[in-house]
């Protein structure tokens, strides 16, 4: 019973000295996060990566279903062919999740 109270005191006043600091401390985190993500270099090289990405996993993808080749269940290859097209590898849709672009 001691622990329990304890605990429920400690929750109490965890939220009240949470609240008091939380709205504004959450914007100043908010905002700096912001400026990393505008930051030119954080964004070039986050693109670097995700273009690199892309092309180590074709080329993995193409060494795969060379060796592989007509091994692999229908339903596996329907599984990847879909999300293939849901992540808009063949429509090459100009951006991505991350808001990078598809150079």
């Amino acid at each position: 019973m001691r622990y329990r109270l304890t605990f429920i005191v400690g929750v109490a006043l965890g939220y009240v000295l949470g609240t008091r600091a939380g709205r504004e401390r959450y914007e100043q985190l908010k905002k700096s996060a912001q400026r990393v993500a505008e930051n030119p270099a954080v964004r070039n090289a986050a693109e670097s990566a995700a273009q690199g990405g892309r092309e180590f996993a074709g080329k993995a993808y193409h060494s795969v279903s060379e060796k592989v080749g007509d091994r692999v269940p229908v339903s596996v290859s329907d599984r990847v062919r879909s999300l293939r097209e849901r992540s808009g590898h063949n429509g090459h849709t100009g951006s991505d999740d991350w808001g990078t672009t598809n150079t």
